[in-house]
């Protein structure tokens, strides 16, 4: 069975691209269908062909895509499976990116940059997508670049409920990588029974990516468990750098929290090796085997996405998912 049918007339179908589909397939085991087939395969030149093998006239389909290396190329998959919806007739198309591509392009630094993020809402928008679903976006802002409804799934709830089996409440301490994430690491503080706050200063040259260096830390972490929250990790020169701080300033423990396993090389090294007891993230995106460390524990992001999609298809509330902060 590949479609869901509500009410003897609506019909969901979920079409998944190839950068992520043991992701995809999670999804539709939760909601109880199938994949639609699809038909996708490369040209010699690069370029891509998408076709869907059964009808989509009047559905209403999810097109799910994770964004991993080498992003570009996902991205035009993604776009390709929105017009081929589009034109076959589909009643409303919903994106389903669990990490957007380009949010870190939120804002212009400096004179003469592009505003990236703002670029693959309206690309969405123009393949043919009526709303977008996404996973812990770098900026709550991005949500305004859409124009149209925007689900914006957080993880904080499987992370954190896993996270408390692993530290002692009592000495715990939450710790945002910078100032910018502080109201994050309030809803950490929140379901760690009110868990004190510290964060890391950082200092970032403009002009160069992938490198920021972690100065100290503020706030009372020595002797306590201290979970080092991200919205993603990609290089992860930042994060343990930030682990280093801490250890130094008498941490007892440190585990990492993160969303997003971006993981590019020399990722998976540095967090090996930076001294944190445990990384926690979500397979948001694939993690290779060889990209895989001994301190590192992957939670499945497919039960929140498939009751965020019975939600939509129902006409229901995805806020209600997060005590009405989504």
């Amino acid at each position: 069975m590949t479609e869901i049918t509500a009410h003897g007339e609506k019909r969901l179908v979920v079409a998944s691209g190839r950068a992520h589909p043991e992701l995809a397939q999670e999804i539709v085991k939760e909601l109880g269908t199938e994949l639609l087939p699809t038909s996708a395969y490369d040209f010699a030149n690069g370029e891509i062909y998408v076709r869907f093998e059964d009808s989509v006239r009047g559905a209403d389909a999810f097109v799910i895509q994770a964004h991993p290396a080498p992003i570009n190329e996902w991205i035009m998959e993604q776009l390709i499976m929105i017009d081929s919806l589009k034109r076959a007739s589909a009643k409303r198309i919903t994106v389903v990116s669990p990490f957007y591509p380009y949010a870190r392009q939120d804002k212009k630094h400096r004179g003469r940059e592009p505003i990236s993020a703002r670029l693959m809402a309206d690309l969405y928008k123009t393949a043919g997508a009526h709303r977008l679903m996404s996973v812990d976006l770098h900026t709550a802002q991005i949500q305004g670049f859409f124009d149209g409804p925007v689900d914006h799934l957080m993880a904080i709830p499987l992370l954190a409920d896993y996270v408390r089996t692993r530290v002692d409440l009592n000495k715990v301490t939450v710790v945002s990588p910078d100032t910018g994430r502080v109201r994050v690491a309030e809803q950490w503080a929140e379901r760690l029974g009110g868990a004190p706050l510290a964060f890391v200063h950082k200092t970032r040259d403009v002009t160069v990516p992938n490198q920021a260096v972690s100065k100290q830390v503020v706030g009372q972490i020595e002797g306590r468990d201290c979970v080092l929250i991200d919205d993603m990790i990609d290089t992860g020169g930042t994060i343990s750098g930030a682990v280093q701080v801490l250890n130094n300033a008498g941490a007892r423990s440190v585990i990492i929290a993160a969303t997003h396993a971006v993981f590019s090389d020399p990722a998976s090294r540095r967090l090996a090796e930076c001294g944190a007891r445990e990384v926690v993230v979500t397979n948001t995106l694939p993690i290779a085997a060889e990209k895989r460390f001994e301190q590192l524990t992957v939670l499945s992001i497919a039960p929140l996405i498939a009751r965020a999609i019975h939600e939509v298809f129902d006409d229901g509330s995805v806020t209600s998912l997060f005590d009405g902060r989504s």
